[in-house]
């Protein structure tokens, strides 16, 4: 009898672990989903990184399909993902707009100065308050942003070549085609 009352817990704990492994099989557990797709940014006004007299409000990102990148100095994925934003700010033919989150001015620029800047301009967001109404989890994130200033898309995490082709390309080429027929 005693030995059948010591297998409960392990029973027990196995049947949890059955359900742990089922549930990451359902999903995808790094998609985070947001309220924002197909929603306009909510406004907003901040100043710009480089020039802080200089402010940016939402209607600074419409007129053309823009990846906005959530970035900071003490995120590590950020440097490992900066390559790529470069790769991409040169070679590919789409506009992108930083956000510095969470972060102190002096460093953001000593960081961007250090790895050069893929952004056309970057907006501080040194208390968070537009990455709070973006639905930021942290950094990095991309969001892909139409024409219109309408959030279309957003990935979480690192951008890489892979993440490029697959996801935000395709996406941007659309949109792109889609705001030139709009015109």
């Amino acid at each position: 009898m005693k030995k059948a009352v010591l297998f409960i817990p392990l029973a027990v704990f196995l049947i949890l672990v059955g359900f742990l492994a089922a549930g990451f099989k359902l999903d995808d557990p790094h998609r985070l989903p947001s309220a924002m797709i197909d929603q306009p940014i909510a406004p907003f006004s901040l100043p710009e990184l480089k020039d802080p007299n200089r402010e940016i409000t939402n209607a600074d990102l419409t007129g053309e399909v823009s990846l906005l990148n959530v970035w900071a100095t003490w995120c590590p994925n950020c440097l490992v993902e900066h390559p790529e934003l470069m790769r991409i700010s040169e070679e590919e033919n789409v506009r992108m707009i930083g956000v510095n989150y969470n972060d102190e001015r002096n460093k953001a620029l000593a960081w961007l100065e250090r790895h050069d800047s893929p952004y056309t301009f970057s907006i501080m967001d040194d208390q968070g308050k537009l990455g709070i109404n973006l639905g930021v989890y942290g950094a990095p994130e991309t969001y892909v942003v139409d024409a219109n200033g309408v959030i279309r898309y957003r990935h979480v995490g690192v951008v890489s070549r892979e993440v490029w082709e697959k996801d935000l390309e395709p996406l941007v080429d659309m949109l792109q085609d889609e705001s030139i027929a709009e015109r």
